[in-house]
């Protein structure tokens, strides 16, 4: 039997792995670091293409659209395989405004936005405070999408992991790094303990490393790794029900007690280093929409890389020139809503199937 190779173990990886492993392939999984140890573990979960994709319905949207509509039998399954319980929570979201004027441009994005099977509404102040009590008197508006959810990314890409393991998936972490030597079938990958690694078809989704790869490849890969600063509170149980955008950034109610806040970015390369001014980027706002947090501190603050491509669009195709690898990277701050969608894709396109959303948009040699 072929081997195919997946390497990164973040939540595209892991999602690849374990659907190529269920449709009956023999696969390796190899990480440098932990699984899901970076931009996976460190994201706020949020499956939520109409609050995230606001002004445009391009091919981008449409992925993450098709890909909130594949994360609900997608968790089931990975709950299953996995045994693992993780939180996955339809609790809807409401995109909060502050202005007249702003109403109007809700009213606009409904109506692009229900031509393509959205769920919504908005809401005027009253309505608000009945759906969240709590919002502040300022709000006078917002946009409610019931069908938006959340995970709890960390136990997300655990049960990933698992499912991974006990489905046959031979992953091998901690590997320090990991190049490809030779990108001709079989494809060669040495580890920096000595390790090597064939590959009769390789997938690459090293998120924002896969830069690493780009001139054994012959190919141009311009993704900018940018760091999402978070941070939490505690939080009373039911106090809060809904993901709560604003223009500023987003608030994610937990099952576990919790309310995550994200997320300030800056351009610092691969540090993961935690700001006080990052921080502040946060709490100096988000009073402005629940204003019990003026007088709370965060209980954890957390950083990761998310790998943002130049035109904000991931790669997602095999190569022209290899044609047995192929590309899954640059999600940015969808990875965790795309791996549903990424990994059926994948697996579509290696199994020499029309992929099930058209992928020449995503095309992993635009820029070469």
């Amino acid at each position: 039997m072929e081997e195919t190779v997946v390497l990164g173990g973040g939540v595209i990886g892991l999602s690849i792995a374990l659907k190529l492993a269920l449709d009956g392939a023999s696969v390796t999984l190899l990480e440098k670091n932990a699984c899901g140890g970076q931009a996976s573990g460190a994201a706020a979960g949020m499956l939520a293409p109409y609050s995230e994709i606001t002004e445009d319905p391009d091919d981008f949207f449409r992925l993450c659209l098709a890909s909130l509509r594949e994360f609900k039998s997608w968790q089931a399954i990975v709950k299953k395989e996995s045994g693992y319980e993780f939180e996955y929570i339809e609790s809807g979201s409401l995109h909060c405004v502050y202005h007249e004027a702003d109403l109007l441009s809700l009213e606009t994005r409904k109506a692009w936005q229900e031509s393509f099977g959205a769920q919504a509404n908005v809401l005027g102040k009253e309505e608000l405070k009945e759906l969240e009590p709590e919002l502040a008197d300022e709000i006078i508006g917002a946009i409610h999408y019931p069908e938006e959810a959340h995970v709890y990314a960390p136990d997300y890409v655990k049960a990933l992991e698992v499912a991974c393991r006990k489905c046959g998936v031979k992953i091998f972490d901690h590997l320090v790094n990991v190049k490809l030597e030779k990108a001709t079938k079989p494809a060669l990958l040495l580890a920096t303990n000595g390790m090597s690694f064939e590959a009769d078809k390789l997938v690459i989704a090293t998120g924002a490393w896969a830069l690493e790869q780009a001139d054994v490849l012959n190919v141009s890969l311009p993704i900018v790794p940018i760091r999402g600063q978070i941070c939490a509170y505690t939080l009373e149980q039911n106090r809060v029900h809904h993901i709560l955008y604003t223009s500023q950034g987003y608030l994610v109610p937990k099952a576990n007690g919790t309310i995550v806040n994200g997320a300030s970015e800056d351009i610092v390369g691969f540090q993961t280093d935690v700001t006080e001014k990052g921080i502040n980027r946060l709490t100096n706002w988000n009073g402005k929409i629940l204003p019990f947090l003026k007088n709370e501190k965060p209980f954890h603050t957390w950083a990761g890389l998310r790998p943002a491509t130049q035109d904000g669009y991931p790669f997602i195709g095999a190569l022209t020139e290899y044609p047995d690898i192929y590309m899954a990277c640059g999600h940015y701050r969808n990875g965790i809503l795309l791996s549903a969608i990424t990994a059926k894709l994948v697996a579509e396109i290696l199994d020499d199937k029309k992929p099930s959303v058209p992928l020449s948009s995503f095309h992993p040699e635009r820029f070469t």
